[in-house]
C-alpha cells in the first residue's frame, strides 16, 4: 500500500471511549472560501496522465464538485447527470470548466463518464488515494459501506486559484446544496 494511501487510512475516524476523533484534525481542517486550492496530482483516464491542479484551475473560474463513489446511485442518477445537464448553462455565467472528482482510480472514472455522455461537459478526475480530498478537510469515513475513505459530497467555485464559493453536504452524502441547480442559482 501507497504512503499516500496510508495517509487517507489515517483520516479515517477511531472510536475512543464512545465519541469519534479524527486523527488528523489539527492538520486537516475543512477548507473554507478564500483559500487556495491545494496542490495536488489528480488522474484523468489513465495512471499517466497526471492533471495537477495548480496548472488546471489557476487560471480562470471553475467549478469543482466531489462525490463518493463513481456508479452509486445518487451520483449517478442525479449528482454527475445534472453537472453535465447544465454544463453550458454554467459556461454562459462565466465557468471555464467544470470538473467531477472521486476517490476512484481513472479507469473507473473513464468508464464513468463515458456511461454518463460526460465528454466535452464535465471533466472526470480521480483522486487514486484521497489527497485531494484529504487536504480538503472533505474525507469522509464510509469504509463500511464503500470500502475505503471516500469523498464528502461537496461543490465548489475556483477563481484564479482560490475557493471562491464552497458548500458541503450537512451529511457529506446529501443531494441538495452541491446539485449544479443550487450552484447555478448562487452564481
Amino acid at each position: 500500500m501507497s504512503v499516500a494511501c496510508l495517509r487517507v487510512r489515517a483520516v479515517c475516524r477511531a472510536v475512543v471511549h464512545g465519541r469519534y476523533f479524527s486523527r488528523t484534525s489539527a492538520v486537516n481542517m475543512s477548507a473554507k472560501v478564500g483559500d487556495s486550492l491545494p496542490e495536488v496530482d489528480l488522474f484523468e483516464d489513465t495512471p499517466d496522465n497526471k492533471v495537477n491542479t495548480k496548472d488546471a484551475f489557476t487560471k480562470g473560474k471553475h467549478i469543482i464538485f466531489g462525490v463518493p463513489g463513481a456508479f452509486t446511485p445518487g451520483c449517478s442518477k442525479t449528482h454527475l447527470p445534472g453537472y453535465v445537464e447544465d454544463s453550458e448553462k454554467l459556461k454562459a455565467k462565466g465557468i471555464s470548466s467544470v470538473t467531477c472528482v472521486s476517490v476512484n482510480d481513472p479507469f473507473v472514472m473513464q468508464a464513468w463518464g463515458e456511461n454518463q455522455k460526460a465528454a466535452g461537459k464535465v471533466r472526470m478526475l480521480a483522486d487514486t488515494c484521497g489527497d485531494f480530498t484529504n487536504k480538503l478537510g472533505l474525507t469522509l469515513d464510509a469504509a463500511a459501506i464503500l470500502g475505503n475513505a471516500r469523498c464528502k459530497r461537496f461543490a465548489m467555485v475556483v477563481n484564479d486559484g482560490k475557493i471562491e464559493k464552497l458548500n458541503v453536504e450537512p451529511d457529506g452524502t446529501g443531494l441538495t446544496c452541491s446539485l449544479s441547480t443550487s450552484l447555478y442559482e448562487e452564481l
